[in-house]
């Protein structure tokens, strides 16, 4: 021990591994961790079939039923689609066959383990970037393993989990410089869901600015014409975003996910591409939600403007997105949470699922965010304030039956403007440590 103690060698960078690998071997806080959330949410699978079963309110979510329903179709070898409202791909169903082959539970538990996962993943990420053991299980447990929002999610039967597993990978072997394997898990990640498209622009930025020895399009010897114009900046990224590596990474994420989308047309048809991927990208949900859309959409429903203003509502998700890329894509996990909580927030539907979409990455930016402990706990009161002044109007029009669909509304656009204010604070309190992006570079 003396001699380890005064050897002059800098302490040897943890050994690599995969994204699933070697995060409760040795280390009893991270263990416990990951057996506390466990436990916590095989109870709350346990207790759901109770709730079940003894209520008129049904724990599981109305999703899981169809999910459920949907993989019965595919074992008797019909269309998932034959299922009103399965809005989702046929691999799904697919993957929850043994629901009816073996229990009807097997769902919720899948979800569960890729829940889990995703923590492992996290804790993973957080460790290459120089996190401590205690630091990056804090970080996992208090943002994720121990919050009840993705434990509700995951045992409700919710595969939003999955998502995220796959999401969490991407940028673990981006950063790892694994860029074939992340191509993979962003592929998979895309055909279960549309919204990590947007991070495509960041990704591609990331490895151009890698490849150019980290300078990116910032570095100094830029051509000066192109510093002092906007679209000379944008045209000198995408320059340099035509290298090897986002070569690679773009021919193997669109082979794969082109790769699935032939062989579930071929099965299923146009049913697949319309529920699986254009009706997420025309849809117009007139029921109420935490959008600051809905209302509009809501009365303007029968209106022949109905389908342009469904579109425009794009247009501030594409702005902000745009420029959130270019102004912090060198670190790539801080600048997908931002893309999510923004394409959240705007977002034409938003519901507390979405929540997750950008929670899952809250652990990797949390060493990032230079906050006091008051400031944190205030932004946090003030999230759960906003859902919760949304949530009684939104009761009393589903179980009362009154007519509160304008303050719904109003509700809704105060949590939008709550949750602007917390990206604004993240933003502001942001400081990169130097040894994240030393550690990243090493990889």
């Amino acid at each position: 021990m003396a001699a380890a103690a005064c050897d002059p060698r800098p302490p040897r960078p943890p050994a690599p591994a995969g994204p699933c690998g070697g995060m409760a071997v040795g280390r009893p806080g991270v263990g416990a961790a990951l057996g506390a959330a466990l436990l916590a949410r095989l109870g709350l699978v346990l207790y759901g079939l109770h709730q079940d079963g003894a209520m008129r309110v049904r724990y599981t979510d109305v999703d899981y039923r169809v999910f459920t329903d949907a993989a019965r179709l595919v074992t008797e070898g019909r269309s998932p689609y034959r299922r009103a409202t399965y809005r989702y791909t046929p691999l799904l169903a697919w993957l929850l066959t043994p629901n009816v082959y073996l229990a009807e539970v097997f769902g919720k538990l899948l979800f569960v383990v890729g829940d889990l996962a995703a923590a492992v993943v996290a804790y993973r990420a957080l460790r290459r970037r120089g996190a401590t053991t205690g630091r990056a299980c804090g970080c996992c447990a208090a943002a994720w393993l121990l919050n009840p929002l993705p434990m509700a999610v995951s045992s409700r039967g919710n595969a939003e989990a999955l998502v995220a597993l796959l999401v969490l990978a991407t940028l673990y072997f981006v950063e790892g410089g694994s860029v074939g394997k992340a191509a993979v898990c962003y592929g998979l990640a895309v055909h279960l869901k549309i919204y990590p498209l947007t991070y495509a622009l960041p990704i591609a930025l990331h490895l151009q600015s890698r490849r150019c020895g980290g300078e990116g399009a910032a570095d100094t010897r830029s051509d000066k014409k192109a510093k002092f114009t906007f679209v000379g900046y944008l045209w000198e990224l995408f320059v340099k975003m035509l290298n090897r590596d986002v070569l690679r990474f773009g021919t193997v994420a669109g082979s794969v996910l082109a790769a699935l989308t032939v062989a579930f047309y071929h099965l299923y048809g146009w049913d697949f591409l319309e529920h699986a991927y254009l009706y997420h990208l025309t849809r117009r949900d007139i029921r109420h939600n935490f959008s600051p859309y809905f209302y509009m959409l809501y009365l303007t429903a029968e209106s022949k403007w109905s389908f342009a203003l469904g579109l425009a509502a794009f247009l501030p998700q594409l702005l902000l997105l745009l420029v959130v890329s270019v102004a912090f894509y060198r670190d790539l996990a801080f600048c997908c949470f931002l893309h999510t909580a923004i394409f959240v927030s705007f977002n034409k539907v938003c519901t507390s699922q979405y929540f997750v979409w950008y929670l899952c990455l809250l652990p990797i930016v949390m060493p990032s965010i230079k906050m006091s402990w008051c400031r944190g706990v205030l932004l946090l009161f003030l999230w759960f304030v906003g859902q919760g002044l949304w949530l009684a109007p939104a009761y009393f029009l589903e179980f009362k039956g009154y007519n509160t669909f304008l303050l719904i509304w109003l509700a809704g656009l105060l949590f939008l403007f709550i949750n602007s204010l917390i990206i604004v604070q993240i933003i502001s309190h942001y400081q990169k440590e130097a040894q994240v992006a030393k550690k990243i570079k090493q990889q």
